[in-house]
């Protein structure tokens, strides 16, 4: 647990972390991100933040993730999940890619398919850019 963007993946509201991370890290989380913290795993496996990516939008989970667990990802952060690949199929999301409300960065190996996906989970592809009105309220809300 040397690297804490391996073990937690977070959006505004959220935060999905490592099931072994002490009390007082998961303090400094909440405090710091102003998110609730769950402990959880992604495909049954406890580095959250290596295997998935979350936005406000929506979220891209390990290839192998059970739909039952999903769903209670889903259910738990209110935000649709999709399982998919980054990178000429590599699991591990996290080392990919990285994501906001408005745009995401992939490695250079990400394929077509994979973008495609990874545009409509996260609704990257509504053809509009960001109003300036969007980006105020959001940096707005994070600040209040």
């Amino acid at each position: 647990m040397s690297a804490l963007g391996n073990c937690v993946t977070t959006n505004d509201y959220v935060s999905l972390a490592h099931t072994d991370i002490d009390r007082e890290t998961e303090e400094i989380i909440m405090d710091t991100l102003r998110t609730e913290v769950f402990r959880t795993t992604v495909a049954g496996n406890l580095l959250v933040g290596s295997l998935c990516a979350i936005s406000n939008q929506g979220g891209l989970v390990h290839p192998k993730t059970p739909i039952p667990e999903m769903d209670e990802l889903s259910q738990l952060l209110q935000i649709p999940l999709t399982a998919g690949t980054v990178n000429r199929g590599s699991d591990v999301i996290g080392a990919g890619m990285v994501v906001n409300d408005w745009t995401a960065f992939c490695g250079i190996d990400t394929t077509a398919t994979e973008m495609a996906v990874i545009e409509s989970i996260f609704k990257l592809n509504t053809g509009r850019a960001p109003a300036a009105t969007d980006l105020k309220a959001s940096i707005i809300e994070n600040y209040t």
